[in-house]
């Protein structure tokens, strides 16, 4: 990398994507799709640029100079989910963009698909783009793709999953928390098999769920059977697999404990398909749109996504506004909505 002479000093001046490409021994073109996101190339051509941005520190500007103020920032933030299509993920976002909008600030959205090399090549077109910072429901806990971000002195806040490898504030809902009293309320039906069905075990809000669910069976004196556990069911159709097993196996279970929302509408779906949802006890976590409506009306640990997004926005924008402080772990309350699937007893299923 060379220098510039700057009133007789030298300068290191930032990398160009030229370089990148000598570096990964590819074309411009190549680095260009890769920050872009564009189809036409391999993953192994893809995780060559990757690493090459890395060890170079490159990020690429994007950002017309005549969007940037005196203060240089953009009125711009970045959010990336899991999901914008999920329900929890969209009402997350509104609220996101609310608190920015007060702000006269612009927010530029993706969803990583639960993919660490996508959040990673997001956060890299977040930075060209000069966002002013960034919230992030993180994949990897590596947080690799955020490294840079965090370098360029732009603050970061975590929503629904922590911080893991530097200060940052990090919004969570108490998830192990609202697990335990989701099993608690239906063992205090008579339940004695509960089963556990949740999302991807990697994801740090799933392994909470599971241990809130073990921590419920302990404090109603349960064992803990692993024949009643799934995990990683990351489709609907995987649940109502799961769920169709469970009472096909010679000791079923008498109650469900559903660790997502979409998680909650594949249980159903398998219910019904069985003609077990007046029989079957079902809690499930996150709340989910005309669940008051079905018949058992659902039962749910319900977060507060509203809330969440809004507590992670105005961290943002007093990090912006030059908060110095450490990193705060802000964690919201989750509440149990009793609507009637919870409360369905043993004596129904036997």
């Amino acid at each position: 990398m060379t220098t510039l002479a700057d009133k007789g000093n030298l300068v290191q001046r930032p990398p160009t994507m030229k370089e990148v490409a000598a570096l990964a021994n590819v074309s411009i073109k190549t680095v260009s799709r890769v920050i872009n996101e564009e189809p036409g190339v391999s993953p192994e051509l893809s995780e060559r640029v990757l690493q090459a941005i890395r060890q170079l520190g490159y990020h690429h500007n994007t950002t017309a100079s005549n969007l940037r103020r005196a203060d240089q920032r953009t009125a711009t933030i970045g959010l990336l989910l899991d999901d914008v299509a999920n329900p929890f993920s969209s009402a997350l976002h509104r609220a996101i963009e609310d608190v920015a909008n007060q702000h006269d600030t612009l927010v530029f959205t993706g969803s990583s698909d639960f993919e660490a090399d996508r959040e990673e090549r997001m956060a890299l077109t977040l930075m060209s783009r000069r966002v002013d910072g960034l919230i992030v429901m993180p994949v990897s806990q590596s947080h690799i793709g955020l490294q840079q971000f965090k370098q360029l002195d732009r603050p970061i806040v975590f929503v629904d999953r922590p911080a893991n490898l530097y200060d940052a504030d990090s919004v969570l809902a108490d998830n192990r928390v609202g697990a335990s009293v989701a099993v608690r309320h239906m063992a205090a039906y008579g339940h004695r098999r509960i089963a556990f069905l949740g999302d991807l075990h990697t994801l740090w809000t799933a392994a909470e769920r599971h241990l809130g669910y073990i921590e419920g069976l302990a404090l109603t004196g349960l064992q803990l059977d692993p024949a009643l556990v799934r995990h990683d069911l990351h489709s609907i159709n995987l649940v109502e697999q799961a769920t169709i097993e469970l009472f096909t196996a010679p000791n079923p279970p008498s109650a469900l404990f559903a660790g997502q929302n979409l998680i909650t509408i594949g249980v159903i779906r398998a219910l019904q398909r069985l003609g077990l949802q007046q029989q079957v006890a079902l809690v499930g976590f996150d709340d989910f749109p005309l669940a008051d409506l079905l018949m058992p009306r659902v039962s749910v640990v319900a977060q507060d996504p509203a809330l969440l997004g809004k507590t992670a926005a105005e961290r943002l924008f007093a990090r912006l506004d030059g908060e110095r402080s450490p990193g705060e772990r802000i964690v919201i309350p989750t509440q149990l909505l009793i609507r009637g699937s919870g409360e369905i007893t043993p004596s129904a299923f036997t």
